[in-house]
């Protein structure tokens, strides 16, 4: 019996070198995977005894004989052999033809076996085991040469070769190999050819150093590898991996769509455990500073709350023991937080999750994550300084990257001019210049009617446009596909020529005198071979067109830096925005941000004391002073429309708190996930959230949202009638 058992524990090393020698291409790696085969059968007739000594001459080729005439008969032999151990029958004489069939016919039957699942499976751990390990397995070095190591993880590669197994076992701190040695441990080495990618197992072996010729530069852990000893399955992978978590360089990702569904799986992926795991550490070297360094204490807000008239829609939830009442998910803890500075908490932060029902992108999220403050007694530029230190620290800590003392700093109204954007790109040039008073009295009625109805004749450069971008991309390609997805009706250009002499469409070439032309040249600052685009009429539709120009040109001709980090401050915006479909004014941030106090004698037209920062383009956090007088909040809420009435109803309780001694106080908040998004260079915030939903707000790994039990609605009043 003990001898039939060795023989069995041999089989899944046969099948493994039967398949690879039938799939392989390359006649060298035939005659070494056959070399192994030979190794093996050989030993067979010492394994089972007397009773089967007719194994030994099956066929079976001498090392220095073996070539491409003898292969078939060698790989025959082998399959005679398997099939020996099968059925208990001494092996049978064949002949050529009919042992190359019985080869191959073999391999398929392996092949078959393993895809339907009946092929031998490792020896798996009896019950539920828990073990723990001595070291992590990326963490491995030179200095733990010798040791004896057991490490937990998951199989990440399996290879063959010269006899000896590899399994790269990775954890959450990287990856390192582990060899086998089929002399002193046949069955840890048989274990090691037969594991599968993801199973997870448990090793115990020895650290050695590698091979000169074996050091892999590449992995931390690539000086040393550890001999295993000991190879334990804890839990293998059933069925085929819908994904998989090592992709090398030149394979494509697997699409969206099924790393969502497969989440579990994805987060595998060193990419996405790398991005996770930095999201840790800016949220603990955020926490370090505000706490430590600046005595900030976290205070958690309610999830379920009231529903306000500001904002995005809300997420409401139906109250069962309230009949027809409803909760809504919180926006932001805008309210709670000012109530705590009322409450004298002075420095209040928390890691706040928010909720918002709006049309979602690469960089939004129907739940999202927010770094939020608020301070009293503390002025906006006291604010500002702190945010600095904090935003320096944050991109020191994790990317190296040293930011520059101070930020530099727009107001709303500068950037608009320079850039059409309150969240300007500053890693390029291609700065907007106002051509209002050079055309207003043009023969092109595009331009002259513009300013006539009040609106603006702006432009910008692209230098070098005129050789690098086509007439053809201007008239009907992407350039004017651009502006018209903007909102423009056309697009006026002109082409610099080598010459100095213009190139554009006739209607404007007849509208410019000679002084007119050097005039608008000398405004733009264009040169030979340069192109000049614009847009004309109310002002926000010109930079909302020449914003969108400007950014994609400069992604299209590789004008961003892409290396470079520019961050500033926009200030001074706008206290209310006019709601064209409602016909009437609303907050521009929230109705809650203060007023500057030089615009206190027309606040329809005023500023507010509000500041967001913006880092390559991108906003990624934003506040302002706060309200904290009762006179000038309830004055605020009369401009955006509320009675007084309806600002009782829906905000009395600030008003209230307000009435009880408020200090001043003001605050910002960070949208956690588009930082991390940034700082790990991804494009869509989907790839540094855990759990995150599509574009329809659809949690492809749960299934949610889903229909719910018609009691659940019975018991909260609710009648789905569509």
């Amino acid at each position: 019996m003990g001898s039939m058992a060795s023989l069995s524990a041999q089989r899944p090393a046969l099948q493994s070198v039967l398949r690879k020698c039938h799939q392989s291409a390359s006649w060298a790696t035939q005659c070494e995977v056959s070399l192994q085969c030979r190794g093996i059968v050989q030993a067979l007739p010492n394994l089972v005894g007397s009773r089967h000594k007719r194994l030994s001459k099956c066929n079976l080729p001498s090392a220095s004989n073996l070539g491409p005439q003898m292969h078939r008969s060698f790989l025959s032999g082998c399959s005679q052999a398997l099939r020996s151990i099968r059925h208990n029958e001494a092996p049978q004489k064949l002949g050529r033809q009919q042992i190359r069939a019985a080869a191959v016919a073999e391999t398929q039957q392996l092949e078959t076996a393993d895809a339907s699942g009946d092929a031998d499976p490792l020896p798996l751990a009896e019950g539920l085991v828990w073990t723990n390990r001595t070291h992590a397995c990326g963490q491995l070095t030179k200095a733990d040469v010798g040791k004896s190591v057991r490490l937990c993880g998951w199989v990440a590669q399996q290879r063959s070769h010269g006899g000896v197994a590899f399994v790269n076992l990775r954890d959450h701190t990287g990856i390192i190999q582990i060899v086998s040695n089929p002399t002193r441990f046949a069955a840890v080495h048989l274990a090691a050819e037969r594991v599968r990618l993801e199973y997870v197992v448990v090793v115990e072996g020895t650290v050695q150093p590698r091979p000169d010729e074996m050091v892999n530069p590449n992995m931390p852990t690539g000086e040393v590898e550890v001999v295993a000893e000991s190879l334990q399955l804890l839990n293998p992978v059933r069925g085929a991996l819908p994904l998989q978590v090592m992709v090398a360089e030149e394979q494509e990702e697997a699409r969206e769509e099924t790393r969502l569904r497969y989440r579990h799986l994805d987060l595998r992926r060193p990419q996405m455990s790398a991005n996770l795991r930095m999201r840790h550490a800016v949220v603990k070297c955020m926490r370090r500073f505000l706490e430590d360094d600046h005595n900030f204490i976290e205070i958690e807000t309610p999830i379920l709350t009231r529903s306000t008239p500001e904002g995005a829609r809300d997420y409401l939830v139906p109250s069962r023991v309230q009949p027809g009442e409803f909760y809504a998910l919180p926006q932001s803890p805008q309210l709670f937080k000012q109530m705590l500075m009322v409450s004298g908490f002075d420095r209040y932060y928390q890691i706040a999750r928010c909720f918002r029902d709006e049309s979602l992108r690469s960089d939004r999220q129907p739940e999202f994550t927010q770094v939020d403050m608020e301070m009293s007694f503390m002025t906006q530029e006291d604010i500002l300084q702190l945010n600095e230190d904090l935003i320096r620290k944050v991109f020191k800590e994790i990317r190296g990257v040293d930011l520059p003392r101070p930020f530099p700093r727009l107001t709303y109204a500068d950037a608009m001019a320079r850039f059409g954007s309150d969240k300007p790109d500053l890693r390029f040039g291609m700065e907007i210049k106002d051509m209002s008073d050079l055309v207003a009295d043009s023969s092109f009625k595009v331009f002259s009617g513009a300013i006539a109805s009040g609106g603006a004749v702006r432009a910008i450069v692209v230098t070098g446009g005129a050789e690098s971008i086509s007439k053809q991309r201007l008239k009907k390609g992407d350039v004017l596909e651009q502006a018209v997805s903007a909102g423009a009706q056309g697009l006026a250009y002109i082409r610099v020529l080598k010459d100095g002499e213009l190139d554009t469409i006739p209607a404007v070439a007849s509208s410019l005198s000679g002084e007119g032309q050097a005039a608008l040249l000398e405004r733009c600052g264009a040169g030979p071979n340069d192109l000049i685009l614009f847009a004309a009429g109310p002002q926000p539709l010109v930079a909302r067109v020449l914003d969108r120009l400007r950014n994609y040109l400069g992604d299209k001709l590789g004008l961003i830096v892409k290396n470079a980090h520019a961050i500033l401050w926009i200030t001074e915006f706008p206290l209310f925005e006019f709601n064209e479909e409602e016909q009437r004014l609303e907050a521009l941030h929230h109705p809650f941000t203060a007023p500057h106090p030089d615009d206190m004698d027309d606040l329809r037209n005023g500023r507010a004391l509000a500041y967001d920062m913006v880092y390559n383009g991108t906003e990624i956090g934003g506040g302002s002073l706060r309200i904290y007088r009762r006179e000038f909040q309830e004055k605020m809420f009369e401009l955006i429309g509320l009675s007084p009435e309806q600002a009782e109803e829906k905000f009395g309780y600030l008003l209230e708190a307000f009435d009880c001694g408020a200090p001043p106080h003001g605050g910002i908040a960070y949208g956690l996930d588009r930082l991390v998004m940034l700082l790990a260079q991804e494009s869509s915030i989907r790839d540094v959230i855990a759990f995150p939903k599509t574009t329809q707000a659809v949690d492809l790994l749960t299934r949610a949202p889903s229909s719910v039990d018609p009691k659940q609605l019975e018991e909260l009043s609710i009648k789905v009638v569509s």
